[in-house]
């Protein structure tokens, strides 16, 4: 990515957390944390992780809601970025965390025996 995405990521990446936490009513979307976005070089993509607390089913329904507002997640962006276009913005799960947390259990499992 160039510097100018780093720099429009890093900028949705706290706005977004605003949003979500602020601006979202709906009750699917439980507890959020925004890890990461990853904006192409051409500013028209954008890929937002999310890092969400609860079982599987609360997790999925979160996905869910977080898609069904994506339209006024992207025009409440517009609104507090000053981009030519918007971009498209899609959400996954940041898996990173869970990975860690299994390669920690695995290095001291390991170091008990």
């Amino acid at each position: 990515m160039s510097l100018r995405a780093n720099r429009v990521g890093e900028q949705m990446k706290k706005e977004l957390g605003e949003i979500i936490s602020r601006k979202i009513k709906d009750p699917r979307v439980g507890f959020v944390t925004v890890t990461d976005v990853e904006v192409t070089g051409d500013l028209q993509q954008a890929i937002v992780y999310i890092s969400v607390l609860g079982s599987d089913q609360e997790k999925e329904d979160t996905l869910k809601g977080l898609t069904k507002a994506t339209g006024f997640i992207r025009s409440e962006i517009g609104h507090r970025i000053r981009l030519r276009k918007t971009p498209e913005i899609s959400f996954e799960f940041d898996e990173s965390i869970e990975y860690g947390n299994k390669i920690e259990k695995l290095l001291k499992d390991m170091n008990e025996d």
